[in-house]
């Protein structure tokens, strides 16, 4: 009996010691905004490390300049607290971090920093608000760089990270960047940021083993972003049930990708309108693009799946890039080749008011992206596309920045699809709010697609519903018509190895249009 209870207050004196609180309050810091408390709560937090446990925010408001998050430490915010970023630069020293990375020594700034730290947790019901509009620039200005406007939360190689409850408000730049981290668990956080420019709501930035649940957002450039700015990949990542407002990318990968995005898995996405549609910094409340894979720099995105989404807005609902812009993450640094896009599953997406220009799915001569699947998709888009529309030479920009409209208004209406290869489009269901000339299919150099159980609302405008050209291995199988169509089928240029099987095509006028090759057509049991 006398050793059990030894054990017990032995462990029970651990826990305790390990769950030690530390007050700010007790080290000097006062609820009282015209007085800086950062040396009051970097103190707390310094003590707390050499123990491990809590540093506690009671109910107040407090401010103050950069506090650096230490081992074993966990922050953590009273419901009532209010933790409020300094409005002057000079309470924000720079930091050179150690780690190799794209903006090493350009973005010098932030208002929590961790470095090479374990087990760091910012939690609680209180908010913190980085005040971000004090650090607005004038446009074009000397000062108008990344340099002068300090992050919210700026975590680098660190493990085990975790970030709940929270709200967080009003950074000078991105919310959040996470920097070749490994384990990161952010859950039941509530993030509003359109204080400046770049404001970001998350980043994950190479990082491994990450965890995103039950976020709420709304930010005025990117929504929850997976970069890759140094020689760390992304890998092993579940992003799920959030709801995301954004004026640029609901979720994207890239645009910045020097390495890997592998493992990902994305589910259960509400993309919303923004809720600012009145303010000083530019931006289309549907926001610019729902689903965006981007890898332009040389890294390989391989092995990602993301279903169930739905989004009222963005312009463009899905928009997939393998570029070659070629740019290094360390002066010098040379990316001679293309990385790769290949195993990418989107499914059951539901997209209201989207624009005119339609989704794009491109790679480049000779880098094909790979193995695309698109499954039980609706798609509502503005239509008005015109016969110019239809005949635009889209340019292929291989080195230019990626971006929903960087083609302008597309030949098709739904997808327009160049340099790929694998491509599954199955129970896609499309239709215009205006009647549109442009086909709702274009595919450019385009082999071994399958395209089942279409569902297209056509009208009288459309000269077609698919247009293909120098592509081969095509099946369009299953697939339907509503309203009137000139044809189902335009063939351009050389095509091979076509065939159509069990499709309804009651008010069409043709299978092929007058351009078409009919020898690289075998038609099977389609009905008029």
């Amino acid at each position: 009996m006398k050793k059990f209870l030894l054990i017990y207050l032995f462990f029970g004196a651990f826990l305790k010691v390990n769950g030690k609180e530390y007050s700010i309050t007790e080290y000097g810091a006062r609820p009282d905004t015209s007085v800086l408390s950062t040396a009051a709560i970097q103190k707390a937090i310094d003590e707390c490390s050499k123990t491990g446990g809590r540093v506690i925010i009671p109910a107040g408001t407090y401010k103050t300049g950069t506090l650096y998050l230490k081992n074993s430490v966990t922050l953590y915010l009273e419901k009532g607290a209010v933790l409020y970023g300094s409005t002057r630069l000079s309470d924000y020293p720079e930091n050179l971090p150690e780690y190799t990375f794209y903006r090493k020594g350009i973005v010098k700034r932030a208002l929590i920093y961790a470095e090479n730290c374990t087990d760091i947790t910012i939690e609680g019901e209180g908010l913190i608000d980085g005040q971000g509009a004090a650090f607005r620039q004038p446009e074009g200005s000397a000062t108008d760089s990344y340099t002068v406007r300090p992050y919210l939360l700026w975590i680098i190689r660190c493990r085990n990270v975790k970030v709940e409850g929270i709200r967080l408000r009003n950074s000078a730049m991105w919310m959040q960047h996470y920097l070749a981290c490994d384990g990161v668990y952010i859950h039941n956080i509530d993030v509003f940021n359109h204080s400046n420019k770049n404001n970001d709501l998350m980043d994950i930035d190479g990082c491994r083993n990450v965890r995103i649940s039950d976020v709420t957002g709304d930010s005025d450039d990117d929504g929850i972003t997976l970069k890759s700015t140094s020689g760390s990949g992304n890998e092993n990542i579940a992003i799920t049930n959030c709801v995301i407002s954004s004026h640029c990318n609901a979720i994207k990968m890239g645009t910045e990708s020097n390495t890997g995005f592998k493992n990902i898995a994305i589910s259960n996405i509400v993309i919303r309108p923004s809720r600012v549609t009145d303010k000083s910094i530019e931006g289309d409340p549907r926001g610019h693009t729902g689903i965006a894979l981007e890898t332009v720099d040389g890294a390989v995105i391989d092995g990602v799946t993301i279903t169930n989404v739905t989004m009222d807005g963005p312009i463009c609902p899905i928009f997939i890039r393998l570029g070659n812009r070629g740019r290094g993450y360390y002066p010098g640094q040379r990316i001679e080749t293309p990385g790769a896009l290949k195993n990418v599953s989107i499914s059951h997406v539901i997209a209201r008011n989207a624009g005119k220009n339609g989704c794009s799915i491109t790679g480049l001569q000779g880098y094909p992206v790979e193995n695309i699947s698109l499954d039980d998709i609706t798609i509502e888009f503005e239509g008005g596309g015109t016969s110019e529309n239809y005949q635009n030479e889209v340019p292929e920009k291989e080195k230019s920045y990626p971006e929903y409209d960087m083609f302008g208004d597309l030949p098709a209406y739904g997808f327009y699809v160049r340099h790929a290869k694998g491509i599954r489009f199955s129970g896609i269901r499309l239709k215009t709010k205006q009647d549109d000339y442009r086909p709702a299919f274009v595919l450019s150099d385009v082999y071994q697609a399958n395209l089942n159980d279409l569902l297209l609302e056509s009208t009288k405008a459309n000269i077609c519903n698919i247009m293909a050209e120098n592509s081969g291995d095509i099946m369009i199988s299953n697939s339907s018509v509503l309203g009137f169509s000139n044809a189902l089928l335009e063939l351009r240029a050389k095509n091979q190895r076509i065939m159509l099987n069990g499709n309804r095509m009651y008010n069409v006028g043709a299978t092929l249009t007058k351009s078409s090759d009919a020898r690289a057509v075998k038609e099977v049991n389609s009905f008029r």
